[in-house]
């Protein structure tokens, strides 16, 4: 019982008080892989207090489930958490976080199926404006240009733009318009900063982020994660492409490309509705690269990632509690 109620209760705190304090950390900036990381060792963490409390649940609702969570056990740790005579509790308990998983389920297929259907869209209209050579050329021209083993198209367009599509077939996008209007080295940023985005699986961090926030509406930590996320890969995406062209560079590849049409680097995975919002990132994207901030030292980044690694350690530690006290 007391197992059991301290993983609800660090769920709540967790769910509740720790996302808008990480929200509000000004290192996240500084550091957006790391706080993609911590991000994602507090949504594992709440994860754990839901599954393993559906699991104790179940377990005090359902006598049979009890005995084969606890086969093998030594004897003494059964009793040490108090489960029998809670059938009535157990099963409401059980009832909750079962829908609320199977519903997590069934939105993370959902998103799945259609990021996939979207991503497939994107690369049957893009085969449509630039296709593939006919076999009996590719024996003597390369298919396409490649960059870093993603293939590089080329779209007919004025307008400045600068994309991916993720996958299989990863490819970068850009249009002669941004050909036109950037430089060399502006034009390798852009195409590192999208590189970022394919290579870093960042679609796939999207998607599980938006099938937590639809598979839980009213959990904070969830819609949370979800709106840092689409903040974070781009400033990790961006730092990329500066530590190999340079600070101003990216910066000016950005403001180039948001000249006109307010978009740079839409990842496909993510909904069109989104790109105003990333067009709004913008400026502030361009004054953090100006601003050059030095990363944080070694040492704080060493407590950061173990104050991370702590959070599931800590699930994992209360709910093996009893059973260890009954060892000893």
């Amino acid at each position: 019982m007391t197992a059991l109620l301290s993983l609800l209760l660090l769920g709540l705190l967790l769910s509740t008080v720790a996302p808008g304090r990480l929200a509000r950390a000004r290192w996240a900036e500084r550091e957006p892989v790391l706080a993609l990381c911590v991000w994602q060792c507090l949504v594992v963490a709440v994860l754990l207090c839901c599954v393993l409390s559906l699991l104790l649940a179940g377990a005090a609702a359902l006598p049979e489930l009890r005995t084969l969570v606890f086969t093998g056990a030594p004897h003494g740790v059964e009793a040490a958490y108090g489960l029998a005579g809670g059938e009535g509790w157990g099963r409401l308990l059980a009832a909750l976080l079962a829908s609320g998983g199977l519903w997590t389920a069934v939105s993370l297929t959902r998103e799945i199926r259609s990021a996939r259907v979207l991503r497939g869209r994107r690369h049957a209209q893009l085969n449509h404006r630039a296709p593939e050579m006919p076999a009996e050329l590719t024996a003597r021209r390369p298919r396409g240009r490649r960059a870093g083993g993603e293939r590089l198209v080329v779209l007919e367009n004025l307008r400045p733009e600068a994309w991916s599509l993720p996958g299989p077939g990863a490819r970068l996008v850009v249009t002669t318009g941004a050909l036109q209007q950037l430089s060399d080295r502006e034009l390798a940023a852009v195409l590192s900063h999208e590189r970022g985005h394919v290579r870093a699986r960042h679609h796939w961090l999207a998607q599980c982020a938006e099938a937590l926030a639809a598979g839980f509406p009213g959990v904070g930590v969830f819609s949370a994660f979800r709106d840092q996320v689409g903040e974070l890969i781009e400033l990790a995406a961006d730092d990329r492409a500066a530590r190999r062209h340079g600070r101003l560079t990216t910066a000016l590849a950005l403001v180039e490309l948001n000249s006109d049409n307010g978009v740079f680097g839409a990842c496909a995975s993510r909904p069109a509705a989104r790109t105003p919002q990333l067009a709004a990132q913008a400026p502030r994207r361009v004054d953090r690269l100006l601003a050059g901030e030095p990363r944080l030292p070694v040492d704080r980044r060493l407590r950061l990632t173990l104050a991370a690694l702590a959070a599931p350690a800590t699930v994992l530690l209360l709910a093996a509690a009893p059973g260890l006290s009954a060892l000893r």
